[in-house]
């Protein structure tokens, strides 16, 4: 697998597709990988050139101490300029909505759209973090016990997704990996008095079910970025809904895809 060094940073891994359509790069969520996207490189590894990577401290690539969604911004911004991709749509599931904000906030000629997948742009609570730790300390001293995995599979999984890749995933996570995961979001500052400075169309994608990302938080992103181009909520789709609903959520995201695609080739 393809990887390069940021500058006092990780070395990231990732995947590309290739061919000459517009590039989509997509940023997968808190303890996921790039493996979590497969229903969507089938659809647009078509007719666009697709990237997946792992982010910091998730999958191949290794990162030890502390990080911010700002740093993990730059990665993403890195990963294109090492891949001399100019100008991309991006897919931002949960955490990698989270940095793609962040990143479109800090260089929004980047951007050609964003998908918003099950994420936000607000700061955890004071307790929400608390409750938090908790649960990922327990994880990190005993492991993955079975009360862990009914935690993650009703944070994460939901119903409809095949739980054995990432059961054996999450199985290999350590304490310092999933400290290190951690910090960030514990960390993380709200950006939602800035979504005016996301200047790129944006399509919003929730589940009903999901228990990660209120309901509320998502759809305030769609509702305060200046392109707003829909909020699309999906019933009984849970955290991780491209996974559990990707028919629905590949055509929620080809009809922006093909939209926003129009609208940049007509600029070239």
């Amino acid at each position: 697998m393809p990887s390069f060094k940021i500058e006092n940073g990780p070395e990231i891994f990732f995947e590309d597709t290739g061919g000459a359509g517009v590039p989509i790069i997509f940023s997968h969520g808190l303890f996921m990988t790039r493996e979590m996207f497969g229903p969507q490189l089938e659809e647009f590894s078509k007719d666009h050139r697709c990237i997946v990577w792992d982010e910091r401290a998730h999958g191949k690539t290794a990162w030890e101490g502390e990080f911010t969604y700002y740093d993990s911004a730059e990665d993403l911004i890195g990963l294109a300029d090492h891949l001399g991709i100019d100008k991309f749509i991006h897919f931002g599931f949960s955490q990698g909505g989270l940095l793609a904000l962040r990143a479109a906030i800090g260089h929004p000629d980047r951007f050609i759209g964003l998908i918003q997948c099950s994420t936000h742009a607000h700061a955890l609570s004071g307790d929400a973090v608390a409750a938090f730790k908790e649960k990922i300390s327990k994880w990190g001293r005993d492991g993955l016990t079975e009360e862990t995995k009914d935690f993650l599979r009703w944070l994460i999984l939901g119903e409809g997704v095949d739980e054995a890749f990432w059961m054996d995933y999450w199985s290999t996570m350590t304490e310092q990996q999933l400290d290190d995961a951690t910090y960030a979001l514990y960390e993380a500052e709200e950006v939602k008095d800035r979504l005016d400075e996301v200047k790129a169309p944006t399509l919003v994608i929730h589940g009903l079910a999901d228990v990660s990302t209120p309901l509320e938080l998502a759809k305030y992103v769609g509702d305060h970025v200046p392109d707003s181009r829909g909020t699309v909520l999906i019933e009984n789709g849970p955290h991780a809904i491209n996974l559990s609903h990707a028919d629905q959520v590949n055509a929620a995201a080809r009809a922006f895809v093909d939209e926003v695609t129009a609208e940049y080739e007509k600029t070239l």
